[in-house]
Formats: structure tokens, sequence, C-alpha cells
């Protein structure tokens, strides 16, 4: 059963991986030939840093990515805090359903539904561009909500109830309470739904080719463009350093989180 378990696991991990090691084994391949490994060379990490175009589409997706990520964390956590807070077990139950609509959906859907709104308000208000980076940030950050009321609500469910309630005690106000108190105890998951979100914001494809103005080019929309021709090899060397920039991201992450844990064992200790 264990051998089992064990080739399932590299099988999966396998599917998972290997692709992304090709890309990056790729990245250094001397020529454009994706079927030959020719020889090892930095060539088209050179190209991609004298490439105009990529850095501006690369720059554009990471302004998207970030500022719909701290959008949707401060309204997704607000919302969080309301949905834990409501007593009705009826209607808490439908806003998490209504909540969960956009997560859902297809994207295609959820991209098609997007644009139609935003060329509908944008011919009542009489704009000349309909779709621009504020309609994309608005959808981006739409589909990101769920992610984030998703990853902050088990937080406010683990923390201890009365600890809120001893800052009330001592002369809090409620948003004192909130911001001294609950914030650093649902830390964690607010954390990891802002990543959730800047991550799916720097991936998505669907909604912001659907959504986006022609002023505003993202990455993904750049080489979906050059798929109509050729994807040149730089986007190896750019996606390689996607990739490893993620990496380093999460693993700052996990130990973050793992000291975090740390101090919090080390406390209940002293305590005990």
């Amino acid at each position: 059963m264990k051998t089992l378990s064990r080739i399932f696991m590299i099988l999966v991990f396998g599917i998972l991986y290997i692709p992304m090691l090709v890309l990056v084994l790729y990245s250094f391949n001397s020529s454009k030939s994706t079927g030959n490994f020719t020889g090892f060379s930095f060539k088209w990490y050179i190209e991609l840093f004298s490439a105009p175009q990529t850095f501006t589409a690369l720059r554009n997706t990471l302004i998207l990515a970030a500022f719909s990520a701290i959008i949707a964390t401060i309204i997704g956590t607000m919302a969080a805090v309301g949905i834990n807070k409501m007593k009705n077990k009826y209607i808490k139950a439908s806003v998490m359903s209504v909540t969960n609509v956009p997560m859902m959906n297809p994207d295609i859907v959820t991209g098609i539904s997007m644009m139609l709104l935003f060329v509908f308000v944008g011919s009542l208000i009489g704009l000349s561009e309909y779709l621009s980076f504020w309609t994309m940030l608005i959808a981006h950050t739409t589909f990101n909500l769920p992610y984030v009321i998703l990853s902050v609500l088990p937080k406010l469910r683990q923390m201890d109830k009365h600890l809120p309630e001893a800052a009330l005690d001592l002369g809090c106000t409620p948003l004192q309470a909130f911001f001294k108190v609950e914030i650093h105890a649902i830390l964690p998951g607010i954390i990891t739904g802002m990543m959730m979100a800047f991550t799916l914001s720097l991936d998505d494809f669907v909604i912001s080719f659907f959504t986006s103005g022609s002023d505003f080019v993202t990455l993904p929309l750049l080489i979906y463009s050059m798929t109509k021709k050729e994807v040149t090899p730089d986007m190896y060397a750019l996606s390689t350093l996607v990739m490893v920039a993620i990496l380093i991201l999460m693993l700052a992450t996990n130990l973050r989180g793992e000291k975090h844990r740390d101090k919090l064992k080390k406390r209940i200790k002293e305590n005990v």
C-alpha cells in the first residue's frame, strides 16, 4: 500500500512539475527549437531584457495583480468579518452561496457578462472608450473576492471569541479591538488570501481578454497574440523568472508562517 501511494504521489508531482522543468530547460536553449536542446545559453534572457514591449506587458500585469489583490483583500476581509458575525444561519448560507458564484462560474461566462455590463454602463454615461485598465481592475477584484473570503473565514472561526470581548472590556472600541486583537489572529488567512488573489490575477487570460482596452495589455494577452505567429523563446525565459519569483515568495510566506506558529506554541507553553 505504501509503495502504491508513493508511485501515485510521484506520478502526480511528475504531471505537475515536469512541464515546468521542460520550460525552464528550453529557456536556456541556444536555438529556437523546441524539439532539440542544441546548447546551454543565456541568449533568450539577454533578448528578454532588451524587449520593451514585453517589459511593458509585465509591468501592466504586476500593477493590475497588486492593486486587485490589495482591494480584494480589504473588501474580502471586511466581508468575511461581516459573514462570521451573522446570527441567522439561513441568511448566512444564502450570502455564502452568492459569494461563491464568481468562483464557480466558468471564466468565459464571467468575462462576457462583465464586458456587457461595462459596455452598457459606459454607453449610459457617455464614455468614448468602454474598456480600460479600470474595467480590468474591477473584473479582477470581483473574481478574487471569494478566494479572500474563503481564506479569512476559517481563521475567524478558529480565533478565540473571548479575545475581542476582553479588548472591549479593557476599553477598546469595536474598531480598535479588531485592529489590535482580531487582525493579528487572522493575519495568516489574510496573507494567504492576498497571495492567492495576486497569483490568480497574474495568471488570468479569459476575463482579461473580454474586459481589457487597447491601451492596456497584460502578459497573458501578449503571449496569446504571439501564438497567432510564433511564441519566441524569450517568453520561456520570462516564465522561468516569474516561477522563480513565486517560488521565493511562497517559501518566504511558509517560513514566516512556521515562525508565527512556533511563537504561538512558546506562548502556550509559557502560559501552561
